[in-house]
């Protein structure tokens, strides 16, 4: 979601790629769904740019609560919604668009108490929905070896054996109750990072939020459900932080479009569903120059695009779009 900028004035809340994406789906009009609300920036540009309405649904009460003060100058013309994205088609029907923003905002980072941050010290949370299990729960009481496979599956890392030991032998000897102490334990596991390097347990860190929240199977799921509220004609807009979630949203938007290709010449021929999607970016846009100079974290943020067509809803082949799949998970 939208990122904070770095600099000597920082602007807490940009949203990233909004310029393209506005862009990119003009000329905008009729009944938008933003299901990732964060601060409102992408919904604000939705409704400033023609949209009659947009409904704004985000898991995390904070964001709904803030938008009681910048939502009132549109009245009507917004809806506000607690509930996940993967649950929208039960708050829309025949819409014009869905924009997803995915990830952790801004306002969730800068919060301390919220424990998504190794920059600042607080409980080890991370909860987008402020209930169930937290990240404390996780990392205090799940198997070395599942701890392992989601660091390498959901963060990529590639000493997740490594951490996942001294997560376990940390926490035998007192439980990780904060954000700073389970830093300092992933650190003392890899190399010091080099100037300009990400900070070396942005991997984990990531890996245990995306856990908690169950990231990639609500993509999945509000890929779905996007399909489904979107009206012939209606428009798909994703934007992802990392590569894994870039390579769902890939994937599903190709598989859907009919664009996977027909495989080997040996194999035989299968029969192809009409297509549910256009593909309306055919390459990932990414931040040019200028959103480059104002927010800096925006280098790794991917936009896709993608118009519904009249062909049924199809199934997703969840390993198909690269979806990481633990063991024994469902």
């Amino acid at each position: 979601m939208a990122a904070a900028a770095q600099g000597p004035n920082p602007s807490p809340h940009i949203p990233v790629l909004l310029r393209p994406l506005i862009a990119a789906v003009a000329p905008i009009s009729g009944v938008w769904l933003d299901g990732t609300l964060g601060a409102g920036g992408y919904t604000r540009a939705l409704l400033e740019a023609g949209a009659e309405k947009v409904i704004g649904i985000d898991r995390d009460p904070l964001a709904l609560e803030m938008a009681q003060d910048w939502g009132a100058e549109f009245g009507a013309r917004l809806e506000l919604v607690h509930s996940t994205f993967s649950q929208m088609d039960d708050h829309a029907d025949q819409i014009d668009g869905v924009v997803l923003d995915l990830g952790v905002s801004s306002m969730q980072l800068d919060l301390s108490e919220r424990g998504f941050s190794f920059m600042r010290d607080g409980p080890l949370d991370m909860r987008m929905s402020q209930d169930g299990p937290d990240a404390a729960d996780l990392v205090n009481t799940a198997a070395e070896a599942e701890l392992a496979d989601i660091l390498y599956l959901y963060g990529e890392e590639r000493a997740s054996r490594r951490i996942a030991k001294a997560i376990v032998k940390a926490r035998a000897i007192e439980p990780l109750k904060t954000t700073l102490r389970l830093a300092e334990v992933v650190e003392k596991c890899l190399p010091r990072s080099k100037p300009g390097q990400a900070h070396p347990a942005t991997r984990s860190f990531q890996a245990i939020r995306i856990a908690v929240n169950d990231e990639y199977g609500e993509l999945v799921k509000g890929l779905e459900a996007a399909e489904r509220v979107l009206k012939p004609g209606g428009q798909l807009a994703v934007v992802t932080f990392h590569s894994i979630e870039d390579r769902m949203v890939k994937r599903f938007m190709q598989a859907r479009a009919g664009k996977t290709g027909q495989g080997s010449r040996h194999a035989p021929q299968q029969a192809q569903e009409a297509p549910q999607l256009e593909l309306k970016t055919r390459k990932a846009v990414g931040p040019d120059d200028v959103e480059l100079a104002e927010n800096p974290r925006s280098r790794s943020a991917r936009l896709r695009v993608a118009i519904r067509t009249e062909a049924p809803t199809g199934k997703t082949d969840r390993k198909a779009i690269g979806m990481p799949q633990l063991k024994g998970a469902h």
